[in-house]
Parts: C-alpha cells; sequence; structure tokens
C-alpha cells in the first residue's frame, strides 16, 4: 500500500526546489560555480583564458555597432524580425487598425510567443523566401518572418474573423502540413526539429485550455498581459511588472508543455540539468538552471509591454542566454578551449556534464563580459541592458559559425526538444 505521507513529503520537497530553481539568481550562483572551478582549472572539460576576453568583447562591440549604430535596442524575437526586414510592430498595428490598446497588446503578445516557440534553431540548409520581396532569409531572422506570415495569416487562429490572434482552439488542432507550407519546408528544404515545435504549440494549446485562470476563457497567451498588468477597463495609466515577474509566471504557468522530463517529487524542473559538481539547498543540490526559453520568451515580451503603457522593471534581473552561437563565440574567441579538441568533432546531448558546463559558462562570462562593453561603449546598465550585450554576442558568434563551419555551432549539440 502505498504511504500518502511519503507522496506528500517527496511533492513538498520538490515544490521548494523547484521555486529555488525558478530563480535567476539560483541561475547566476550555480552557472558562477562552473566558472570558478574551470577558472582554477578543476574543470574536466574547458579551460578559461581570461586574456581571451578582450578579444570577444571587441567581436561584441561590432556586432552592437553594426546592428544597431547609436540607438542600441534590446535583444528579443523582435529583433530577429528587423533582421528579415519586417517591421512587426508596425506591419501588425496597420493590419489591426484603430482598435483599443488593450486588443493590440494582446496581438503583440501573442505573436511574440508563437515567433518564439517556433524559433528552430536552424543550419545553413533550409531557406525561407520572403513572399512580398522574394528574398532568401536562412537562420533565425527566417523562422521569425515565417512565423509572422503564418500568425497573420491566422494559422494559430480559430476565429478567421479574428486571424490576428492565438487561441487554444487551434492550437490543439494545429495541423503539421500547414505549418510545414508556412514555413515552406518540402524535399530539399528540411527543417529538422519543426515536428517537436509543432507538439509544443499544441500543448501550449492544452495548458492554456486547462488554465482559465491564467489565459482567461479565452484561452489565449496575451491571458498572461491581462493577469499582470491589466483590469477591466483596460491598460492603467500608472502600470507596471517587474521582468522577473514575468519570468516566474511564465515558469509555473507553461511548466507542462516542456518535454525535458526532469522533476523533483513529481514537480517538473524544465530547462534544469544535472552537473555533479553543483552545491545548492537540498533537493536542488546538484542542478543548474538555465531556463533559455523562458528567458528568450521574457526578453521578447518585454517589448509589447512597454509599447503597450507599461512599465517593466528589474530588467537586468534576467540573466544572459546559454546559447549556442553565444558559447561558440567564447570558443571561436578563444576564451574557452577545449581540454580534449576532438570533442568538437563528437555528437553530444543537452544532458552530457560537458554541454552543461559549457552553457553554464556562457551564462557567467557573457554577465562578466557584459561590464567591459558597458565600459567601452561608455553607456551604464541601464545604458546598456544586458540583453543588447548577449545579442550582440548571439549576432557575433553566428558570423563567425557561419564564416568558419557553414553556420554550425562550434560543439555539436543534439537537441530535437526545445530547452526551456
Amino acid at each position: 500500500m502505498t504511504d500518502p505521507t511519503g507522496f506528500v513529503r517527496e511533492r513538498s520537497r520538490g515544490e521548494t526546489a523547484a521555486a529555488l530553481l525558478r530563480t535567476t539568481t539560483a541561475v547566476r550562483d550555480r552557472c558562477g560555480q562552473l566558472l570558478d572551478r574551470a577558472r582554477v582549472g578543476q574543470s574536466q572539460w574547458f579551460t578559461v583564458d581570461d586574456g581571451r576576453l578582450r578579444e570577444a568583447a571587441t567581436a561584441i562591440i561590432r556586432s552592437i555597432r553594426r546592428r544597431a549604430g547609436s540607438h542600441a535596442t534590446p535583444y528579443s524575437r523582435w529583433r530577429h524580425l528587423e533582421a528579415g526586414r519586417v517591421d512587426g510592430r508596425a506591419e501588425l498595428h496597420r493590419l489591426l487598425g484603430d482598435v483599443a490598446p488593450q486588443v493590440r497588446a494582446h496581438a503583440l503578445v501573442d505573436l511574440a510567443v508563437v515567433t518564439v516557440l517556433l524559433d528552430v534553431p536552424a543550419d545553413g540548409s533550409w531557406k525561407y523566401v520572403e513572399p512580398a520581396t522574394g528574398t532568401t532569409l536562412h537562420g533565425p531572422e527566417a523562422t521569425a518572418v515565417a512565423a509572422f506570415h503564418a500568425f497573420t495569416a491566422g494559422l494559430f487562429s480559430s476565429d478567421k474573423l479574428r486571424p490576428l490572434q492565438v487561441d487554444a482552439q487551434a492550437l490543439r488542432a494545429l495541423p503539421t502540413d500547414g505549418l510545414l507550407q508556412a514555413l515552406q519546408v518540402r524535399e530539399g528544404n528540411a527543417l529538422p526539429g519543426l515536428n517537436t515545435r509543432a507538439v509544443l504549440l499544441r500543448r501550449l494549446g492544452e495548458v492554456m485550455a486547462e488554465q482559465p485562470e491564467v489565459f482567461t476563457d479565452d484561452a489565449r497567451p496575451s491571458g498572461l498581459f491581462d493577469l499582470l498588468v491589466g483590469d477591466e477597463g483596460g491598460i492603467a495609466h500608472s502600470a507596471d511588472v517587474d521582468a522577473h515577474d514575468i519570468l516566474s509566471q511564465l515558469l509555473v504557468s507553461l511548466s507542462p508543455i516542456w518535454p525535458v522530463g526532469h522533476s523533483i517529487g513529481g514537480v517538473p524542473l524544465g530547462d534544469c540539468w544535472r552537473h555533479s559538481a553543483v552545491r545548492g539547498d537540498g533537493a536542488s543540490d546538484g542542478w543548474v538552471p538555465f531556463h533559455a526559453l523562458s528567458q528568450w520568451l521574457t526578453y521578447s515580451l518585454l517589448e509589447p509591454f512597454e509599447w503597450s503603457g507599461v512599465q517593466v522593471r528589474g530588467i537586468d534581473r534576467l540573466t544572459a542566454l546559454p546559447g549556442q552561437h553565444e558559447g561558440g563565440l567564447l570558443l571561436d574567441a578563444g576564451v574557452l578551449r577545449l581540454r580534449e579538441p576532438d570533442a568538437a568533432r563528437q555528437a553530444w546531448h543537452p544532458g552530457d556534464e560537458i554541454v552543461v558546463e559549457w552553457r553554464a559558462l556562457t551564462v557567467a562570462l557573457l554577465e562578466e563580459l557584459a561590464g567591459t562593453v558597458r565600459g567601452d561603449l561608455g553607456a551604464s546598465g541601464g545604458g546598456l541592458p544586458l540583453s543588447v550585450v548577449v545579442g550582440g554576442a548571439a549576432d557575433a558568434g553566428l558570423d563567425c559559425a557561419r564564416r568558419e563551419r557553414e553556420g554550425r555551432t562550434a560543439l555539436l549539440v543534439q537537441a530535437e526538444a526545445p530547452l526551456a
């Protein structure tokens, strides 16, 4: 006979650990532990050459200046649209016409969510031809523009009279063929991982339908906006929100959609991975949290909130992102070196300690590099948010990958499922 008190204790233990691991404080602490070890030669996988940080900082600064000129904009999925020569905000405003600010905010939030969830890592072989201009796009800008056109065509809406929305009914019935067509996937133009993203979108539909208290009876992603800042009369003039509160709500409400099966006491952890050298309290010991996709989604929601008149506080409470191009820049610049060069020719899985450590070192080193970049550009933290530095690193790393390896990352990670 099952002991119910044992189940309750284990569940409580899991909830305590998950609450700790869902904080950006834990992300910074655990990643910092691994950087400290690597710097004193205790890493099995990497050495750290602090003398090469200047080269990485220079590449990031060059990328920021090239992309933004004198006006550095936060890194988000909206930058991918702009890189694909689509002004998502302006075009959505045009299509919506004269609507209430809250309706506009809902559309922006819905669009941000689906474009992020369709941010499929794409190598140099897949391409997307933008219908209006005939421009051929590759990489993240291609998936962003493709997702934008799918959204405006009503692929994610069950109401054909209201195509500019995302709702649970449409996502639960999302046809894979429709998504393949929207992203121009066919023989000779494959996009590995897209089927997994289709499953992710369907799971989002299920989760939204099951949580009307979060996503409202309309079961739309934009229910998060109303939950955090809205009221029955619309958007209050004094509305504000903390960036970490957006992330926390995403981590709690969307935890069932992530395919990563890590849990403690039945409580899902999302993008958290084991590393034998990491220490922490209680059941969180040995776990390294990243929450990369959830933080990427948070970064991409900040502008829709701000465009809607909501003041977003505490943006730098979010961490740097452990993306493969960001981490690739650190390897290409020589800041990180593999102890065994042959490791670059192997295929690894997300749970392998070399990958967990690479991601952790990427987060910790980018946060250090942010100070150098700000100093060189004469900017404070408020004048140059961490997300701008992360964006510069991602762009610089992608440039290196395209130049050196036809778009392949410096360390090959086989991850069919997205990292939450």
